[in-house]
């Protein structure tokens, strides 16, 4: 297996716990795990990996835990998560095996399967959808939000480093 470069995430669901708390102006909060941030922030960038956000809603929120936590790459609003992902392999010139990815539902499976065909690594959270955990080569103890994407972090770092 080559050395995984990018760390792809999902957000509700595997950065949060699926919980979107509306009111009259829209999105009003969305609570995320500081061992997930501790991970992407002390652990992936140090380690060369490119933390990635691919999310299918838009939110000022999220944008500002990326900046705090030092993800520069962040697509949202997405309808079609492999065609983010194609682009992101194009611009670069590398391929899905050099890939990890996080998610918890179906529509992440579109990314999903290409990868895992190509040897990259597939990971969720432990209440993800049940064909994302067929897919998976790691399952999180677990549920999103709640750290499933650090103990994903250190176990792609025991794996392909």
């Amino acid at each position: 297996m080559s050395k995984i470069k990018y760390f792809i995430m999902d957000v509700d669901g595997t950065l949060t716990d699926g919980k979107i708390y509306m009111g009259s102006d829209g999105e009003l909060c969305k609570a995320f795990d500081i061992k997930d941030g501790c991970g992407i922030h002390d652990i992936l960038l140090p380690a060369g990996i490119i933390p990635i956000i691919i999310t299918g809603r838009t939110s000022k929120i999220l944008k500002n835990r990326c900046r705090e936590i030092g993800i520069s790459q962040l697509f949202q609003g997405i309808r079609d998560k492999k065609e983010a992902l194609d682009e992101i392999l194009r611009k670069t010139g590398d391929t899905y095996n050099r890939v990890a990815y996080i998610g918890d539902d179906i529509n992440d499976l579109c990314c999903m399967d290409p990868i895992k065909k190509a040897d990259g690594l597939i990971g969720c959270p432990s209440d993800a959808a049940k064909q994302v955990k067929d897919l998976a080569d790691f399952i999180s103890a677990k549920p999103g939000g709640n750290g499933a994407v650090r103990e994903f972090i250190e176990w792609v770092l025991d794996v392909s480093l």
